[in-house]
């Protein structure tokens, strides 16, 4: 009886997996949050939210998509999708009109690194999220 009930919470995790890689995306821990994992999306959302500000802190330029020579390709559409996995961070960040272009400088330069940090960081709750719905980790 007990172990119906355990496949049945299961079951019904897993049909939900969808709306909790949305909402882990657009809210860093907010999947954990609907998976009722408050203190796992808590922690997550206080890092990827604290590395994406100081990101901004240090001024760092957000990318935009450019195509050309494969490494140039690979470096402003990678770093564009690593922005923009933030979610409501960089949703908000752009639409407040946030437009450091890219400057010299060692403190540019990691907070650059810092903003495309924090999309993969987010990246990282998204799957511990999917995992945790489908029932593959507990």
């Amino acid at each position: 009886m007990a172990e119906n009930t355990a496949n049945d919470a299961k079951a019904s995790a897993g049909n939900k997996w969808a709306a909790v890689l949305a909402l882990a995306w657009l809210i860093p821990g907010g999947g954990h949050f609907l998976l009722k994992r408050p203190g796992r999306g808590g922690l997550l959302a206080a890092s990827v939210a604290a590395m994406f500000l100081l990101g901004l802190m240090m001024r760092g330029a957000l990318f935009q998509p450019q195509t050309g020579d494969i490494l140039t390709t690979v470096i402003y559409v990678g770093g564009f999708i690593g922005n923009v996995m933030s979610g409501i961070l960089y949703l908000f960040t752009v639409w407040l009109g946030y437009n450091q272009v890219d400057v010299a400088g060692h403190v540019h330069d990691y907070g650059t690194k810092f903003l495309v940090a924090a999309g993969l960081l987010n990246i990282l709750a998204m799957v511990d999220a999917f995992e945790i719905a489908t029932g593959k980790k507990d």
